[in-house]
């Protein structure tokens, strides 16, 4: 069996302490969602939330995934219909 590679860390301390503050807030029932202030339901959501605040305060946090082009929207051309 081949031994575990270690690496760098790729969440620091402080966004980690923000993951737990937040996920807190969130079985509390106090955690709310940007503009709406709707309340945050999923344990997904709090995460992306708290990595968000983490990255704006300056913690280490890997950056966000770009989508790729293959996952984008495809448009179609609009085409003209023939008149009779």
């Amino acid at each position: 069996m081949a031994a575990k590679k270690k690496g760098k860390k790729k969440y620091g301390a402080a966004a980690s302490k923000t993951v737990k503050k937040v996920m807190h807030e969130k079985k509390q029932g106090a955690l709310r969602s940007g503009r709406s202030k709707k309340k945050v339901s999923s344990r997904k959501q709090a995460i992306a939330i708290a990595l968000s605040e983490a990255r704006a305060s300056g913690a280490k946090v890997p950056a966000r995934k770009k989508a790729s082009r293959k996952n984008a929207p495809t448009r179609r051309k609009k085409t003209t219909r023939k008149k009779a």
